[in-house]
Order: C-alpha cells, then sequence, then structure tokens
C-alpha cells in the first residue's frame, strides 16, 4: 500500500479543523497539508447534531473565526447558521478542496529513525496510508461512533421511541405526544424549549441540576458597534469586549463561588417566576464553573416552564414502564418518546491508537505541554478548546502556535520537535479537561493529565494563553528540537499547498 505524504495531516474537517487550515495556509504558506474526515461533510459537531433546537452556548463573536467576521445579527446562533457560516468559511478559502472525505483514522504511528507520522485509514472500506512530518488531530474530544448509554432498568418494557440526541432521527414525529428528556445538561434545556412548541408536554427528568443562566440572543450593543464600525475592525471589538467581560464572569464566580451561586439562583427565579420552586431543581450541589455554565437564550426554558409547556422534576429513575418512567418517589411520568441526553462519550486523541518507535502509547500517562501537546510525543499536537469559554479561543491559539513551531523548525533546520518534562514537572493527576462533569469523570482513566506548573498546566484563561502560545519563544527549554532524516520533497506548487 503506497502512502500519501503531506507536510502537516490534519484530521477532522469541523470548526477546529478549518481553523488549523486556514492558518496553515497564511503562516506556513510552503507547506503541503491535507485534511482526513471521517464523515462525508464539513462541519464536525455542527453537522452531527441534528436535534431540535441545536445551538451554540457560546456567542459567535467569539465561537466564530478571528480571520471571518461572523455576518448575523443572532450573538446566539442555531446549529445549521453555524455549520452554513464554517462550510462557506473553507470554501471561500480553498480549504475544502483540500479535504478527504470517508476517512477514518484507526492507528498513527510515529518513527524516529524516518522522522514522520504514518497514519493508516480506512477509506468506503479500504486501507489507506498517509504519511507526514506534523500530525494535528483537530477531531475533538467525543466520539463521533457513539454517545454515553445508560443502560436504564426496564428500558425493554417501553413502549414508545427512544432517542440519544446525537443521532436523532430526521422522520421522528413528536408533535401532541408526551417527551420525556433525561438530562439536566446543555443538550437537554436546549431540546425542552424547543420541543415543547410541538409536543403536548416536555418533562424534564434530571437526576441533580444545572446552574442555568439566559441570556439574550442578540446582542444589542455589539450590533449597535457594527452599525457605526467597518465589519472586520467591529467584529475584532466585540471579540474582545465579549472575551474580557467573560474572563471578569469567570473569575468572579470561581474566587467568589457562594456569590455566584446566589446570583445564579436569583437570575432562575426571576426567569421561572411562581411556576417552578429553585430549589431543587435549579440549585446544584457543586460550584458555579466546576461544570459548564448551561445557557438559555432569551430565557426561553424558562417560557416554556412558565406557559406550562413543560415542566422538571428532580428524582432519581426506577424503572421504564411500558408507558413512560417511573420514578423513585413513586410518581409515573408518561411518556411517547423518552430521549436520552446523558451525555457525551470522550475519547483520547480521537480515539487513534498511538505508537512511538513500534511502542504503543497509554495517553492516560501523557502529560500535557501548553495544552496541546504531550510529554515524550514527537510532532503532534491535540486541538482542545475552552471548557469555560468558546472552543475557537484556544482553538486558534494553538493553531497558530503550531506554525510558529513550524517555521521555528524551519528556520532551525530541525525536523523533530518533543516536549520533555523533567521530575519537577511530574504530573499533577488531574485530566486535560479541568471540570468535574460527568462526561470527564468517566473518561479520567483515558485522559493525558496535567502537570503541577507551566508549561505542563492547561490553564483556563485566554489572557495568559495569549502571552504564553503568540508572545514567549519556543525554545523554553522544555520543548527538545533535533535533526533526522528530511521529509520527502513537496509535490509542484499548487498540489496541496497550505
Amino acid at each position: 500500500m503506497t502512502a500519501t505524504h503531506v507536510d502537516v495531516l490534519i484530521v477532522g474537517a469541523g470548526l477546529s479543523g478549518v481553523n488549523a487550515a486556514y492558518r496553515l495556509r497564511t503562516r506556513t504558506p510552503r507547506r503541503t497539508y491535507t485534511i482526513l474526515e471521517a464523515r462525508d461533510a464539513i462541519g464536525g459537531t455542527w453537522d452531527q447534531f441534528r436535534y431540535p433546537g441545536v445551538r451554540s452556548d457560546s456567542d459567535m463573536f467569539t465561537l466564530g473565526y478571528p480571520f471571518r467576521p461572523w455576518p448575523s445579527p443572532q450573538a446566539i446562533a442555531d446549529g445549521p447558521s453555524i455549520l452554513d457560516y464554517v462550510r462557506e468559511t473553507a470554501a471561500l478559502s480553498g480549504i475544502d478542496r483540500q479535504i478527504r472525505f470517508r476517512h477514518k483514522v484507526l492507528t498513527a504511528s510515529w518513527s524516529t529513525k524516518d522522522a514522520r507520522w504514518t497514519v493508516e485509514a480506512v477509506h468506503d472500506g479500504e486501507p489507506v496510508a498517509f504519511t507526514c512530518a506534523f500530525l494535528y488531530l483537530c477531531s475533538g474530544y467525543y466520539s463521533y461512533d457513539s454517545g454515553h448509554v445508560v443502560d436504564f432498568p426496564g428500558r425493554d418494557h417501553f413502549a414508545g421511541d427512544i432517542v440519544h440526541p446525537q443521532f436523532w432521527p430526521e422522520d421522528l414525529d413528536y408533535a401532541g405526544k408526551n417527551v420525556v428528556v433525561i438530562g439536566s445538561g446543555a443538550t437537554a434545556v436546549t431540546l425542552v424549549p424547543a420541543l415543547a412548541d410541538k409536543a403536548a408536554h416536555v418533562t424534564m427528568l434530571q437526576r441533580s441540576p444545572s446552574y442555568v443562566i439566559a441570556r439574550p440572543g442578540q446582542d444589542a450593543l455589539a450590533n449597535k458597534i457594527r452599525s457605526v464600525l467597518p465589519e472586520r475592525l467591529a467584529h475584532q471589538v466585540n471579540r474582545s469586549k465579549n472575551l474580557v467581560l467573560s474572563t471578569i464572569f469567570y473569575q468572579y464566580m470561581r474566587r467568589f463561588p457562594d456569590r455566584a451561586a446566589a446570583f445564579l439562583r436569583r437570575g432562575a427565579a426571576a426567569g421561572l417566576g411562581d411556576t417552578v420552586p429553585v430549589d431543587p431543581h435549579f440549585t446544584p450541589a457543586y460550584k458555579p464553573w466546576d461544570q459548564r455554565l448551561c445557557l438559555v437564550p432569551d430565557g426561553d426554558l424558562f417560557k416554556a416552564l412558565r406557559a406550562d409547556q413543560a415542566s422538571v422534576v428532580t428524582d432519581h429513575i426506577e424503572t421504564f414502564t411500558a408507558g413512560g418512567i417511573k420514578v423513585k418517589s413513586g410518581r409515573e411520568l408518561p411518556a411517547d418518546i423518552i430521549v436520552t441526553a446523558t451525555g457525551l462519550k470522550v475519547v483520547a486523541m480521537g480515539g487513534i491508537a498511538l505508537t512511538v518507535d513500534g511502542k504503543a502509547v497509554d495517553t492516560s500517562t501523557l502529560t500535557v505541554y501548553k495544552g496541546m501537546m504531550f510529554s515524550g510525543i514527537p510532532n503532534l499536537a491535540w486541538c482542545v478548546g475552552y471548557a469555560n469559554n468558546s472552543w475557537t479561543l484556544r482553538a486558534d491559539l494553538t493553531s497558530q502556535y503550531v506554525c510558529r513551531l513550524l517555521n521555528h523548525m524551519d528556520r532551525g533546520g530541525f525536523t523533530v520537535c518533543t516536549p520533555t518534562p523533567t521530575e519537577r514537572d511530574a504530573t499533577s493527576g488531574r485530566p486535560i479537561l479541568n471540570l468535574t462533569s460527568g462526561y470527564v469523570k468517566r473518561a479520567e482513566a483515558i485522559l493525558p493529565k496535567q502537570g503541577r506548573r507551566r508549561p505542563w498546566r492547561t490553564r483556563q484563561s485566554y489572557l495568559v494563553d495569549l502571552v504564553d502560545l503568540r508572545l514567549t519563544p519556543v525554545t523554553d527549554g522544555v520543548m527538545r528540537f533535533t535533526t533526522g532524516p528530511r521529509a520527502a520533497p513537496r509535490p509542484a506548487a499548487g498540489a496541496g499547498r497550505a
């Protein structure tokens, strides 16, 4: 099997992959690249998730690309609009022509002797191979093949439809039916008001509540700024404004959790009125930002609850029944459809099996470097966004740093870069994702870990990362650069150049 060689191989053609390709095209224009996408379309998460009401939970001035202004007045955007935006960005930049669809990557093997990765994938059932000097994983951290599935007691007894939001059937008819949504996270609070428009009634059944905060779907100040400034300048001003405000908001909540919790409960009470008690339904046991806040644009969840189109039940499931769900308190919730919004299945490195010089890599033993690279793993980066802010903020910083790193290697004549920790940089045991959410806890055994100090700690701060990734030298005494065999000659101009 003949392998195709490129300088940089990107895995994933979603929000991050398109961003990475754009930065390579503009920051390292002599490099060749290819994007491998397991699915048959651009978009990643925004193509995968098709459930009613799917939307961003971050504002589009920070979730959108810094190099392409978000065109809509909606600051909190629906999934189809975001998908169109990602695909248009790829088309306008010519990135879509460098994507190989239906290429599912299975393994990646590093050879120090050859100073390159060999990547094996499957395309329409046939094995294919690629080699590259640098491997950039932009496929996120959850499985596209399966969500987190809970084996609820009595599941087989239920006479209706059971649906996981990650695989929403296009032909599912919920009009006039009773729907129970199991869960209290971002997906559940999005689904409930969206389903309530047509369903007879929607019940959100939660074992424990989440913090929920309402926010206008449109940013009035941002739209005012857009009306008086040129498009690109307005985009940068609004991006900076929202970045600063979100940073202040997050820091306040982490430093003063009791005050923040009271603030969030008061907001929920104001949105609910006298219809639903805040305690226990909107009073979590954890501190704000131990898990992500659930955003409800224009208070749509609260409106559905006030209108009695929806209700919330905080209880434990005893068993599914033929006609619904029986909870521990003895109540039975009638249902024609049950939606199991039980979360994601997290995978490390896109679920790709890695080897270095023939030795299998145990991802749980790796220490993360600058939130993107890993101890002892040469020429590889994994794009993971912020837990407390817009994904694209860190994704773009990561891609810009990868370009800086590659350009430094070119100038110095290096072919290999390897983050190398000392004994003082030993792992702290904390996973790369700094949350207590169920999907993170379930994946702790496979996720890379953080170290005890920078650059081995993953910071949840754009401003800190901005300095660390864009302004400090790449020669930090931790990243080791070596010279090995040169990669294969680059193809003629125009053949997949960045």
